[in-house]
């Protein structure tokens, strides 16, 4: 979860810091703070093959604490405006299924749940996240589905057939997105307000893997800097493959797309339709914002 603008280089702010920077003092605060962890998902159990991440339930600890210090600054009222005018990004989701469900075969969440009751227990463990966003004063929310994720190119590697998207990770993918556009109709129409908003980050990504060469691509396959087969193996090391030219390359490492791919993303977030960005697109939400 990070309280940030998004998109930030094509709407001008500042950029957040980690919260945890010891640089984030002072007016520094006011700006806001990212409290995002690699590897982390919606389930407490996802992510146990790694160490030192801060959890869901740690960062909303965190949020709290940032408000706290804000309030030392600015006084309880000013700090209350500024967190309900904040922008909210959280993206958080794909790792339950590829670091948690998928993660070995006959993991203990795929004995214990069929795919289509896994994705429902995730979404109602999701449900409680937001709700204590919600709770905590959050009153703007970005909320990113997951991206295809059979598609990038460590999966392709791992499990696909010559070189396809996995195809029972895109089973998951195609399950849980539509799910979440659900919940946060459903939590918009309890609070009577479009606070949440649902972003279509699949969609998105799966424009330019599917139809590369529209984007500027030559692969949406191959990663730019891995190993093994489409570079997909392990992690972007000194001692991986790396492309001559990374934007040319829908992926930049095994998992994440290239930087000039995010930037057709970010596009889809600033001016997308309703079909990436629901109920509205970041310029309608800056439009509206503007005039309270």
């Amino acid at each position: 979860m990070c309280v940030r603008i998004c998109a930030g280089q094509h709407i001008g702010s500042e950029p957040t810091l980690p919260y945890l920077s010891p640089e984030l003092t002072g007016s520094r605060l006011l700006v806001g703070a990212n409290f995002a962890s690699a590897g982390i998902g919606i389930l407490n159990d996802t992510g146990i093959q790694f160490v030192n991440i801060i959890r869901m339930f740690r960062q909303f600890e965190y949020f709290q604490e940032y408000q706290n210090r804000v309030t030392a600054l600015i006084g309880p009222q000013r700090t209350k405006q500024l967190v309900n005018g904040a922008l909210i990004l959280i993206t958080v989701g794909g790792n339950d299924f590829v670091n948690n469900y998928y993660l070995v075969p006959y993991s203990a969440r795929s004995r214990q749940f069929s795919l289509p009751d896994y994705v429902k227990y995730v979404i109602s463990e999701y449900r409680k996240l937001l709700t204590r966003l919600h709770d905590l004063g959050a009153r703007r929310v970005l909320v990113t589905g997951t991206g295809p994720l059979g598609c990038v190119p460590a999966e392709r590697a791992m499990r696909g057939r010559n070189g396809q998207c996995a195809a029972d990770l895109q089973r998951a993918a195609d399950l849980y997105n539509p799910q979440l556009v659900q919940l946060v109709k459903d939590l918009n129409s309890q609070y009577g307000s479009e606070i949440f908003v649902a972003v279509n980050t699949g969609k998105m990504q799966y424009n330019f893997i599917s139809n590369p060469r529209a984007f500027g691509f030559t692969t949406s396959k191959v990663a730019c800097c891995g190993q093994g087969p489409y570079n997909g193996l392990g992690l972007c090391t000194p001692a991986s493959n790396l492309c001559p030219n990374r934007n040319v390359y829908a992926f930049w490492d095994p998992f994440h797309p290239s930087e000039r791919a995010n930037g057709f993303i970010v596009q889809e977030f600033m001016t997308g339709s309703t079909e990436y960005m629901y109920p509205m697109n970041l310029s309608t939400i800056m439009a509206l914002d503007s005039r309270t």
